[in-house]
This record gives structure tokens, sequence and C-alpha cells, in this order.
């Protein structure tokens, strides 16, 4: 085991360390974290930790912390959490570990073996910061790293009030076989699947720097955890009875936005991407298959019953027609999660939300805003998880 963040071997605290739902030297250390995560050199090695800083800014501090109160009810931390983080997206640890903190929770989040450059930097930020933090905050929170420890994992899962799993289906369920004590409880958040749809009318009548933006916001949502983020889309519906030109178009400006941008496609992903499209072609689920760039492929969908449902690679682009959002709601499953739309109206996109009734999809964003986190996540308000609540009758 590897103590990452956090100075004590112990992980657990001291119990008159107690820490108060907007507690604020939790607020003090996430803020001058945030300004680390923005400071110009780590932002243009890690564009997303940006995005994590922005989170993290005070006003949104202040609204996560105004979140929790209740008027009806005491609101208290819940008392000892346990975040496993995932693999494919080694950052979104901290989204859910500082609201956690922010709630006055103890924490002790494991952090994957095989994370990337951007978690060294997410915790050489989170030592930097805590050097002179308060030192409640060290006694209280802990980011360690450590193998297939079962032993390890059943005495964390039996320490905590709250277990927050990340990771595909196989993870949950392995974390799972580590009972929880009965007053604890599981807050999961398995694999997911989710789409980008494109209104054909909304794209014409959009003028091309709209155009440009819109297809910038969708490269960002795919490449920038390689298209293995749970909300990066895995296939674009092309919305309208006639999208004659509309998928070209966007092609023509994604490859525009992928050069212009630098990302890049090894030759090793580059040649999986074929094999897993030729694959699925042999299949009858492709009509067309198209190579432009080792960075893009594209491919044209039969039918709404052959869209791929798992990672075909990074800058993996399946096309699909439909006539209108409404044909979607058939084949949108409790397993997809974020709907990245662009050219539709308010209205039509209430529609499609309704007729879905909650049986699918929980978060409906623009391009560009996939990637964004929320304190409302996967349907669950984080900030009222991460709580418990004393009701008090005079």
């Amino acid at each position: 085991m590897r103590i990452r963040f956090g100075a004590d071997a112990d992980l657990t605290a001291p119990s008159n360390d107690r820490l108060n739902v907007g507690d604020p030297r939790v607020i003090d250390f996430l803020t001058r974290f945030a300004r680390r995560l923005l400071a110009p050199a780590v932002a243009r090695r890690h564009p997303e930790l940006g995005s994590l800083g922005f989170f993290l800014r005070p006003a949104e501090i202040k609204r996560a912390v105004a979140a929790m109160q209740r008027p009806d009810a005491l609101v208290f931390p819940r008392g000892n959490v346990f975040h496993v983080s995932p693999a494919n997206v080694d950052t979104i640890f901290v989204y859910s570990w500082a609201l956690s903190a922010l709630a006055g929770n103890h924490n002790v989040v494991r952090i994957s073996e095989r994370s990337t450059t951007a978690a060294d930097a997410v915790l050489d930020a989170l030592t930097a910061t805590l050097t002179d933090a308060d030192p409640i905050i060290s006694r209280t929170q802990h980011m360690i790293t450590y193998g297939r420890d079962d032993r390890l994992t059943a005495a964390l899962s039996t320490w905590c009030d709250l277990r927050v799993i990340w990771g595909g289906d196989v993870a949950v369920n392995t974390i799972r076989e580590h009972p929880l004590r009965p007053s604890a409880r599981d807050l999961t958040f398995p694999g997911r699947t989710s789409w980008a749809a494109l209104s054909a009318a909304g794209w014409r009548t959009a003028d091309p720097a709209a155009r440009r933006r819109a297809v910038a916001g969708l490269a960002n949502d795919t490449y920038w955890f390689d298209q293995a983020a749970c909300s990066s889309p895995l296939t674009v519906f092309l919305v309208g009875e006639s999208v004659d030109g509309v998928g070209d178009e966007f092609l023509t400006l994604l490859l525009d936005v992928v050069n212009e941008r630098g990302w890049q496609v090894d030759a090793a992903m580059a040649v999986e991407k074929r094999v897993n499209a030729y694959g699925l072609a042999a299949t009858g689920a492709f009509t067309t298959i198209a190579f432009p760039a080792n960075a893009v492929t594209a491919m044209s969908v039969r039918t709404l019953q052959d869209v791929p449902r798992r990672w075909l690679g990074t800058g993996s682009f399946p096309f699909a027609q439909v006539g209108s959002l409404l044909d979607l709601v058939p084949a949108i499953t409790r397993q997809d999660q974020t709907f990245s739309h662009f050219g539709f109206t308010p209205a039509e996109l209430q529609a499609f939300a309704t007729a879905l009734g909650g049986r699918g999809v929980d978060r409906i964003v623009p391009f560009g805003s996939a990637l964004t986190f929320s304190a409302i996540w996967d349907g669950y308000d984080l900030p009222r998880e991460f709580t418990r609540l004393t009701t008090l009758v005079p």
C-alpha cells in the first residue's frame, strides 16, 4: 500500500477530529487547491484539470454547501466514506471526494494503480496545498494506492458509512463482495453508455462559427479521456427526415478540429479501431466505413438495433439516422447516461426527456458539456448523498 496524500498511515482520524458541513478549513483547502489546478502550466499540460479547478471555484463551493442545507432538518456529515476510483477517468475521484469533504466526512480514496499523469498532477497539487493547510485535513483525508488486497478492501468497507464505487460492472460487483456493516450503504457508478444527437435542421440554420464550436465541443467530449469516459458519446445520431450532406460536413470540420488541436492516435489504437470496425461490419451492422485519419474513424450504422454499445477505440464515430428524437426512445435503456445535443429546440428536448420518463438517460447537455461534472450525477444529488439528516420537533 502507498499513501499518496494525507500524512497518517493509520487511515482513521481521531474521534475528536470533527468536521462540519461546509467546514471553513475544508473550503480554504479546496479553494487553494483549485488555484493550483488553474495555474497556466498545469492547465496547458492537462486541460481537463482546468474543468476540475473551475468546479472548485468559490462560487461553486458555496453553491454545493447551500445545496446540502435543509429547512426541515439538521444536516450533518454522513461519517466515514470509502471511495474507489476508476482507471479510465482517474481524476473523477476528486469530484466526489471534494463534495464529500465539503460535507464534513472523513474520506479514504483508493486510486487505481493504473492512474495517469493527470492523476499524478492532481496528487502533486493536493500535496503542495497540504503543506500549509490546517492539520485536520491530513488527519481526515487520505488518498491511497494498493493492488488487489481483499483484506484491506474488506477492512475499509467495514470502516465506512458510505462506499462510493466508480468503475465497470465487474469492478462494482467485485467490490460489493465485501460486506458493509448494516447501517452503511453503497453509492455506485457502474459502466454506462452515452450518445450524441445532431439536428439536421438546426445544423443547416446555424452559422459556420456555431457549427465549428459544436464540433469542437464534441471533440473535447470524445478525445479528453480517449472516448473511454462513461459520458463520452459512442454514436452520433443524425436527426431529421433529410440529413444529406450533414454527416459529411460534420466529419470535415471534425478532422480540421482534431488536426488543429494536435490530437493523435497511435498506430496500435488505429489498428484496434480497424479490427473493431471491420468486425462489426462483418455482422452487417455498418453499411460504410471510412478511415480519413488515424485519429478519426467514421461508420454508417444500418439500424438502431445495430448501434454499438461498447468502446471501439479513440476517435470512433458511428453515425445513425432517425427521423426525430422520439424515434430514439425505444432504444434507450437504463444503462444510458449522457445525451449530448446540438440544434434542437428546448421543446424538442423537453418532449424527449418526458417520453423517456426516467427509464434511461440521466443527463441531457449541449455538445462540449458531456464531461463537465455536476453535483447531480448519474441521477444522484451528491451533496445530499454525502450528508445525513436529523429531524427535530420541539
